[in-house]
């Protein structure tokens, strides 16, 4: 009876309690002074009591509680003209303290967990934004190197220019392929780039991979393979692009960071509903604290050898889009000195 008590209820008890102890004070009053006040006078005396202690009191509450209750539930909404409709003040006045209270502990709690995500979103932008300059400034500070020496007299010493030209023209790719894999993951985060669904033969778009990547293998005698007994032809539900994309960025990744005479295997593993694909080499590995960052943009587990190799930074986390995008999870596995295993899934077809 007395839990979870409305501020109606709780005026209410208040002035019963009060309207009580007046009526047994009359009562007692009746007896001592007999002559003065006629018993027939106590009721409308009383009810006269209640009323005045039910208006006193609720203008108390109203004052002083209430209203306080009232600038609360303001912030929560954020809405200066919620509590202008008299069904929004009947639903305030009905909740009982306790249920004021829980509501205003939930709502700061809600509170801070999206500040949490606002700081963390704002550190991840200052961060992005610092690897954006740092990715961009190189090749640009190397075009500008090679035009300027090239206006100092350089272009007409036969020995440099057209070497200092090329290397500009190889810098000025570079910024465009840092361009292109920008805009496809703005594609892939904003929903922006529809993915065109087919059925398609996942072995035979890997092979085509590997012969895309097989100079480059050759070049560090790396053998590109599948995984016996893991070898099955299936039919998958995908992007064929797209998931070309994702072989394209895990196997070259396996071959510039594989060791030389090493290898890079793909694998495939019938999920009933979907199919396993793994990606595994036993290059140089990537350590425990890397792992859960490989995905992030620009990172780079192991940053000095990083420098030495050719690259974006965006090619994992274009593949985890990509993965994404097609509603399937993709992990990694890896052990330093031992070599790395990526692996996804895709629907399979019907």
């Amino acid at each position: 009876m007395f839990k979870n008590l409305t501020i109606r209820r709780i005026t209410l008890y208040i002035s019963l309690g009060i309207w009580v102890i007046h009526v047994l004070l009359l009562v007692f009053l009746s007896y001592l002074h007999a002559e003065s006040l006629e018993p027939s006078r106590i009721i409308p005396y009383s009810l006269l009591s209640f009323f005045l202690s039910y208006i006193v009191i609720r203008f108390l509450f109203e004052r002083f509680v209430f209203r306080k209750i009232k600038l609360i539930y303001k912030v929560i909404t954020g809405s200066k003209d919620s509590l202008q409709n008299k069904d929004k003040q009947n639903i305030i006045e009905d909740r009982s303290l306790e249920q004021v209270n829980d509501e205003v502990f939930e709502w700061a709690e809600k509170a801070e967990e999206e500040i949490a995500t606002l700081k963390s979103l704002a550190d991840y932008r200052k961060k992005y934004v610092g690897d954006i300059s740092h990715e961009l400034k190189t090749p640009i500070f190397a075009i500008q190197g090679y035009l300027h020496t090239l206006l100092e007299g350089g272009l007409h010493d036969e020995t440099i220019n057209t070497r200092y030209l090329q290397n500009s023209l190889k810098n000025v790719d570079r910024l465009q392929t840092i361009v292109d894999d920008l805009e496809m993951i703005n594609q892939l985060e904003t929903d922006t780039k529809e993915l065109e669904l087919v059925s398609f033969n996942i072995k035979e778009l890997v092979e085509e991979v590997y012969k895309d990547l097989k100079m480059m293998a050759e070049n560090k005698r790396i053998n590109l393979i599948f995984k016996q007994g893991a070898d099955t032809a299936y039919n998958v539900l995908a992007d064929r692009e797209q998931v070309r994309q994702v072989f394209t960025n895990l196997i070259s990744n396996s071959i510039k960071y594989g060791k030389e005479e090493g290898r890079t295997k793909v694998s495939f593993y019938d999920m009933e509903e979907v199919i396993l694909v793994e990606v595994s080499d036993n290059g140089m590995g990537i350590d425990e604290k890397s792992v859960k960052h490989v995905f992030d943009r620009f990172y780079r587990a192991d940053k000095s050898r990083s420098q030495k190799i050719e690259g974006t930074g965006l090619g994992l986390s274009i593949v985890k889009h990509i993965i994404e995008a097609h509603k399937q999870t993709i992990t990694l596995r890896s052990t330093m000195g031992k070599g790395s295993t990526f692996g996804f899934t895709l629907r399979k077809a019907n």
